[in-house]
């Protein structure tokens, strides 16, 4: 009962394995045949090993050396084989065999059988199913399964005073499952080195390896081992072998370059500046965040004094008034707006401030920053030195390091708008303490950069 489970069972899994990928291939016809443009379809096998009959025997009488590695060899098993791959990965493999068996051990009582068998299997390219073929490089595996029948024919002379029916010539049809894998190594684009090991697997046979028979009324079940070596030869216009081209899956090929694409598009929408402007149309990416620009990302500078009018004209506000608050002795307004611009950065009131842990600056930052570009642009033998500076929180290595990171930042701004490296200078006070270690809010004004200029 199990030995018809068996075969309903593999029948089952190889009719499912076929018709799905029947079904697939008339889903993917473009795709398979595209990716069948670089292969060889066709393969010729040439192999020949050594096969031995497991069981049945009739008592007295076996194949194998007891004494022997694997029971001893000789080569009395040939095949010859011709595949078709339909798809980098599935295929079907028409081949046929001949095999001579007999005893090897001078233990067993003399027999010799003769084999003609002719097989159809469904071949699967082990290496593409598993995704291996980077890894695999010049190997590769084969997995086959199938039906065969076979011809098998006594060549055993009856012993004297046996009780067995047995002659000399006596034949049977026989037929069962064949199953197997086959290894291979890539010898050049086209040959390749492989072995084989299959199992035949009989279902009706009612004669034993040695020739005798049984009774008509039993189905004798009958297996047979083989291991065989030989080439496998690619055919084809193609310059390498089948198994082996490299195969470009279409529909990932495509989704990878649709990827791409969108990847692409998705960089060139990117807005550093965050000024309304997709990096890709963006001729001045470092705008202050803020200000008014124009369709291609600048900075609107109707006067062309190097200076956006949004920004020059809160300063003048500014300045404007420091003049009217701004009283020296006699009671005059300070003449010179250079000097109120001045006193607002050098006293700390314009900074660049930063997240808690981080070295670019928040957007607020930008007027602060617009404060020293506006002043250094108007005083061209002007310079201005930067200090970073980082809260409590953290070993004084590390935020020694990270005020510098933030500082050289700042200097980043600054030379991209203009200034030259020479008029800057940066520094690193490291930890402020000023303010309580335990207040969020405290801790953020002290994670900046302050400007001195001259």
């Amino acid at each position: 009962m199990k030995k018809y489970l068996l075969i309903v069972s593999l029948s089952l899994f190889a009719t499912t394995t076929l018709v799905a990928q029947t079904v697939d291939n008339a889903v993917t016809k473009e795709n398979t045949n595209t990716q069948m443009d670089s292969l060889n379809p066709w393969t010729i096998e040439l192999l020949v090993g050594q096969s031995k009959g497991t069981h049945p025997f009739n008592e007295g009488y076996y194949s194998s050396v007891p004494e022997k590695f694997f029971g001893g060899f000789e080569f009395n098993s040939y095949d010859l084989g011709v595949r078709y791959m339909f798809s980098p990965k599935y295929g079907l493999k028409l081949d046929a065999g001949f095999d001579k068996m007999h005893n090897q051990s001078n233990n067993s009582l003399p027999f010799e059988m003769l084999q003609y068998r002719l097989g159809l299997q469904g071949v699967v390219n082990a290496k593409r199913l598993f995704g291996m073929e980077e890894i695999s490089k010049r190997w590769g595996l084969l997995l086959h399964i199938g039906a065969q029948v076979a011809l098998r024919t006594s060549k055993t002379e009856t012993p004297v005073g046996a009780l067995v029916s047995q002659q000399t010539g006596d034949s049977e049809w026989d037929g069962g499952l064949i199953y197997g894998f086959s290894p291979q190594y890539r010898i050049t684009n086209t040959f390749a080195l492989m072995a084989d090991v299959s199992l035949l697997s009989n279902y009706r046979q009612h004669m034993n390896w040695d020739g005798s028979r049984s009774d008509v009324k039993n189905n004798l079940s009958g297996q047979m081992v083989s291991l065989s070596l030989g080439l496998a030869v690619s055919l084809g216009k193609k310059n390498f072998h089948g198994d082996w081209g490299v195969i470009v899956d279409q529909n990932k090929a495509k989704a990878d370059d649709l990827a791409k694409r969108i990847g692409e598009i998705e960089a060139d929408m990117t807005d550093s500046d965050k000024d309304g402007v997709p990096d890709y149309l963006d001729t001045q990416s470092n705008s202050i965040a803020g200000v008014a620009v124009d369709t291609k990302g600048k900075m609107i500078d109707m006067n062309k004094n190097n200076v956006p009018d949004e920004l020059e004209t809160y300063i003048n506000s500014i300045i404007q008034e420091g003049n009217n608050s701004t009283v020296i002795n006699n009671g005059s307004s300070v003449e010179n707006n250079n000097d109120v611009i001045k006193n607002l950065i050098n006293d700390g009131y314009k900074a660049a401030y930063f997240e808690f842990n981080v070295d670019k600056p928040t957007n607020l930052s930008s007027e602060g920053i617009g404060f020293v570009l506006y002043y250094l642009r108007a005083n061209p033998n002007s310079n201005v030195e930067m200090t970073g500076h980082a809260d409590v929180l953290g070993s004084t290595k590390y935020n020694l390091a990270l005020a510098k990171r933030r500082a050289e930042a700042i200097k980043k701004v600054l030379i991209k708008s203009g200034i030259k490296p020479s008029r800057i200078k940066i520094a690193s006070s490291g930890i402020d303490n000023s303010v309580d270690k335990n207040s969020k809010e405290a801790r953020r004004l002290v994670r900046k950069v302050t400007f001195k200029v001259d």
